[in-house]
C-alpha cells in the first residue's frame, strides 16, 4: 500500500501527498528569496500569512483551492483542515503581523504545519496540536521564534517527527539562521538526513522517530 509522500521545495514550502489529494504550503515563487522556485500542482494549497515568500499561490499548478490565513475549521477535497492563531513575532503581531498554523491528517497521519510561527502559541492552541505525528517548524530565527523557546515548544507538542524549514540555505537572499544553529539543541542521534522526498504510512510511526531534514 502506498504511504503518504513529503517533498521539500525549499523554505517553508512542502509537497504532501495521499490518497488521491496533495497539500502544498506556503509557496514561494523561487527568484523573489534567490532559490529555485517550487515545481508542483495540489489540490490543496495552505497559506500560513500573506508575506511574499509564503503566498505564491500563482505558482502552483493545477485546480487548487487556496486557504488563505484563515482560522477555523474547513473542509476541503474530502479533508478536515483547521487554522489556528498565532503571531509572526514576539510583539503580539506588532512587528510582523499574525501567522495561521495549520492542522489536519491524510491517511491516518496528523499534521501541523506552523508557518512563520514568531512565538510560542497560546495555551488553547497548544492543546490543539499537542501529539501530532509530523510537526513543520521554522527554525532560522530572524524572523521567527528564538530557537531556545521553539524548543521548549517542540517539547511540549511532542510529535513523533519534527522538520525544521525556514533556514539559511545557499543562494537564500532572506538573512536566516543556518540549520547548524537549530540542530545544536538537538542530539546528534536523533537527527535522521532524508533526502528530498520520503514515503511514510501511518502504521511505520513510533513514539518518536527524530528530527527530520529535508535537503533540495
Amino acid at each position: 500500500m502506498a504511504g503518504m509522500k513529503i517533498r521539500w521545495h525549499g523554505h517553508s514550502c512542502f509537497e504532501l501527498v495521499g490518497s488521491g489529494v496533495s497539500v502544498l504550503t506556503d509557496p514561494h515563487d523561487g527568484k523573489s528569496i534567490g532559490i529555485r522556485p517550487p515545481v508542483s500542482s495540489a489540490s490543496v494549497v495552505l497559506v500560513s500569512h500573506g508575506h511574499y515568500d509564503h503566498n505564491a499561490v500563482r505558482v502552483v499548478r493545477g485546480d487548487h483551492a487556496d486557504i488563505v490565513a484563515e482560522t477555523g475549521r474547513k473542509t476541503v477535497c474530502g479533508m478536515d483542515f483547521e487554522g489556528f492563531p498565532s503571531f509572526h513575532d514576539e510583539e503580539g503581531g506588532a512587528v510582523r503581523g499574525s501567522n495561521v498554523i495549520y492542522r489536519f491528517e491524510m491517511d491516518g497521519i496528523s499534521v501541523c504545519h506552523c508557518g512563520d510561527l514568531g512565538d510560542a502559541p497560546s495555551a488553547e492552541v497548544m492543546d490543539a496540536i499537542r501529539g501530532v505525528d509530523i510537526l513543520f517548524v521554522p527554525v532560522g530565527e530572524v524572523y521567527t521564534i528564538p530557537v531556545k523557546k521553539l524548543m521548549g515548544v517542540i517539547g511540549d507538542i511532542g510529535a513523533k517527527i519534527v522538520v525544521p524549514m525556514h533556514y539559511r540555505v545557499g543562494g537564500l537572499t532572506i538573512p536566516l539562521s543556518s540549520l547548524d544553529a537549530f540542530l545544536e539543541n538537538v542530539p546528534e542521534e536523533s537527527v535522521v538526513y532524508v533526502g528530498n522526498e520520503v514515503e511514510l504510512l501511518a502504521e511505520d510511526l513510533s513514539e518518536f522517530m527524530g528530527v527530520w531534514v529535508f535537503d533540495r
